[in-house]
């Protein structure tokens, strides 16, 4: 969706303009309509960043959803003086861009030796990237239905790899709220993916 304001003000209700760095303070605090506005007024261009660098679609919409779980969860290292809010924000996901494709081209130079050392039976390899690529879109419309806090404690996580502790100290929360938030996801999660298996 198109706006005709500048990419780092927001104009909210009642004609009051905010810039996107007073929003980002926010989101620091725990704002989930100020990081709701951050989103739209960002995420176009933080796509078409990543998709120009990864090339692949659905591998962008991977990156960018990481990227905005970085933004919630780290708006308080957002420093104005050191530059606008929406180069910030492009800042991280050209870092993140580019790393994926430098972890995805090692990825694919380990399989390559490894190909070249052991000979196996052919496989149907159109079919398993079919398979894998339906999983990973199963897996991202799961984790979009999540609210958005039970989703940044997951992504922190289990994308992440951070200990309850570690996600608790990064989002400002008491312990057992960020475990409770852990698991309440998990299980949204499961019944989302196999709805028999969550109930048994």
């Amino acid at each position: 969706m198109a706006h005709s304001a500048p990419l780092d003000e927001w104009t909210g209700e009642g004609d009051e303009a905010q810039s996107l760095g007073d929003l980002l303070v926010r989101c620091a605090s725990g704002d989930e309509a100020a990081f709701e506005h951050v989103y739209a007024a960002t995420a176009p261009r933080v796509f078409g960043l990543v998709l120009r660098v990864v090339v692949q679609h659905a591998l962008a919409e991977e990156i960018t959803q990481d990227v905005f779980a970085y933004v919630w969860a780290e708006a308080g290292r957002y420093e104005p003086s050191r530059g606008s809010a929406a180069g910030w924000i492009l800042t991280i996901a050209h870092r993140r861009a580019v790393d994926r494709v430098r972890s995805v081209s090692a990825s694919r130079a380990r399989e390559d030796v490894w190909t070249r050392k052991v000979t196996q039976a052919p496989f149907d390899s159109t079919a398993e990237s079919a398979h894998t690529s339906f999983e990973a879109a199963r897996v991202r419309g799961a984790l979009a239905a999540l609210t958005m806090k039970q989703r940044t404690a997951v992504q922190l996580a289990y994308f992440n790899g951070l200990t309850y502790t570690e996600v608790a100290s990064h989002l400002g929360i008491p312990h057992s709220t960020a475990k409770t938030r852990i698991r309440d996801g998990l299980r949204s999660l499961a019944h989302a993916l196999d709805p028999e298996v969550a109930s048994a």
